[in-house]
């Protein structure tokens, strides 16, 4: 499996579209032929961006929710409702729909955060105040580790 690191700053035009950085073009032609699919965050003000084929696991986990469980049906429809498919063209832009780029306040200057299946579009400056929220939080925490955590080494 391949993985997508690092944030990029990309320009969304005035069609709402981004270029994908060339670093990542490939690999998306290669995964998916370029289509990709887009949806909302649910816990971040945040667009999350999957090749297809990774999109479709999702899917798979998704259909294995009960619609009659209030929960499991409100994150289907909140991640199936507001999945989008998207192409990335020859240039490899790719039209983010506008309920999408609304949700996650997306304006000109745009954040594609590498999060190894997937991507997340974040607005340029939600992006640095989160990751200065993350660090304080970070820093300050007074929650125990995961055993995950503590079996981190860096």
């Amino acid at each position: 499996m391949r993985m997508f690191r690092g944030a990029t700053l990309v320009n969304l035009d005035s069609k709402g579209r981004i270029t994908v950085p060339s670093r990542y073009r490939t690999t998306l032609s290669e995964i998916s032929e370029g289509q990709m699919v887009c949806t909302i965050d649910l816990n971040q003000p945040c667009l999350l961006l999957y090749t297809l084929p990774e999109w479709e696991k999702i899917e798979l986990k998704l259909a294995a929710l009960s619609s009659m469980n209030p929960a499991e049906r409100r994150v289907q429809r909140l991640l199936l409702g507001h999945a989008s498919e998207c192409q990335m063209d020859s240039a490899g832009r790719l039209l983010l729909a506008s309920t999408l780029r609304q949700h996650a306040g997306l304006t000109k200057e745009v954040m594609l955060v590498g999060q190894f299946n997937k991507f997340e579009l974040w607005d340029e400056q939600v992006w640095y105040k989160q990751i200065e929220q993350d660090i304080v939080a970070e820093q300050t925490s007074q929650e125990p580790l995961s055993t995950r955590l503590l079996d981190l080494s860096l």
